[in-house]
């Protein structure tokens, strides 16, 4: 377990010590805020990435320390093979248990989603299935909850090129309906969406690209039945994830790599209409290392909370008052 340190009005840990690491490597966390108030985390870790060994690890932010880190789940299969975990997303449902979403198999072009639930926070876990044949969930980020209940899950495929595509499920993930591919994946090869609300109803997904050096977006005006065209924006991308929130003030954040080649960097953008973006605090500035595939929450309290992989040692969170935001 670790503290905080601040660091100009801005908190900065690692979840688990360097030194005391459950596991020797980690990536692709995602972070929530229970209906309870707590702020809990998941990433998949083991030997290294596509490991057999690899598994979903969850931990809770208490009193401003970090737990220690569980296995909550694995790729054990019904043949007797364990496959490695992918990209766990967690998602706490209005009015209803805590989600979590993870992949499974021995790569991203043939894994599969799972998932399964918590009543009580993450202490304890049922109901982990699969999902439909050909159902993936939110790939690596969130999903939003639409007006009607509906969850909206940002979705991906990488089997036949990479494509853009949507989940939704009525039912807190027994039945789901899929959109897409969203259209222009000859000009713009993406995966990993993440959604933003604007005041108007529109929604707007930025994606990573493969080899475009930009991020992408498409929008939808009917609360995700149906998405533009692939287009891309002024951010830049490095073949990275990235994930985004839109604020209770209704501006835009977003934390991604600001560079065209590597993962040694990690920034917050903010963006009053998802358009026009400016880069207003650096989290990682470094010349060499990974700090990469953040994820981003803004808590009932109005903290954002933001972690990432730190050099694939260790999951690193990040606290920022909304008045460190200029």
């Amino acid at each position: 377990m670790t503290s905080a340190t601040p660091l100009g009005g801005i908190a900065a840990q690692l979840i688990y010590p360097l030194d005391d690491r459950p596991t020797p490597e980690c990536h692709a966390s995602t972070i929530v805020e229970t209906h309870g108030g707590t702020i809990a985390a998941a990433w998949f870790g083991g030997t290294h990435e596509s490991a057999p060994d690899v598994g979903i690890w969850f931990s809770r932010f208490v009193g401003g320390v970090w737990e220690r880190p569980v296995e909550v789940a694995t790729g054990e299969w019904t043949l007797g093979r364990r496959f490695p975990c992918w990209n766990p997303v967690l998602f706490q449902a209005g009015g209803g248990p805590l989600l979590l979403f993870y992949k499974v198999g021995p790569r991203p072009s043939t894994w599969w989603g799972e998932m399964m639930l918590s009543d009580d926070e993450g202490r304890t876990w049922r109901d982990q299935h699969h999902l439909p044949r050909g159902g993936i969930g939110p790939v690596k980020n969130k999903p939003i909850e639409l007006p009607d209940g509906a969850i909206l899950c940002p979705s991906s495929s990488e089997h036949d090129g990479w494509r853009v595509h949507f989940e939704v499920t009525r039912d807190l993930g027994h039945t789901w309906e899929t959109i897409g591919p969203v259209a222009g994946a000859d000009e713009f090869p993406a995966i990993q969406p993440t959604i933003l609300l604007h005041p108007d109803g529109r929604l707007q997904a930025l994606c990573r690209t493969n080899g475009r050096g930009v991020i992408a977006q498409t929008w939808s005006a009917d609360s995700g039945a149906t998405w533009s065209r692939l287009a891309a924006t002024s951010l830049p991308n490095p073949d990275s994830g990235i994930d985004a929130v839109t604020l209770s003030d209704g501006r835009h954040l977003l934390v991604y790599n600001p560079l065209t080649e590597g993962r040694h960097k990690l920034s917050v953008a903010v963006s009053a209409d998802g358009q026009d973006w400016r880069e207003v605090l650096k989290l990682e500035d470094e010349a060499a290392g990974e700090f990469s595939y953040p994820a981003v929450i803004q808590a009932a309290d109005g903290t954002i909370h933001i972690t990432d992989t730190f050099h694939r040692e260790a999951i690193k969170h990040v606290v920022v008052p909304p008045q460190a935001l200029p």
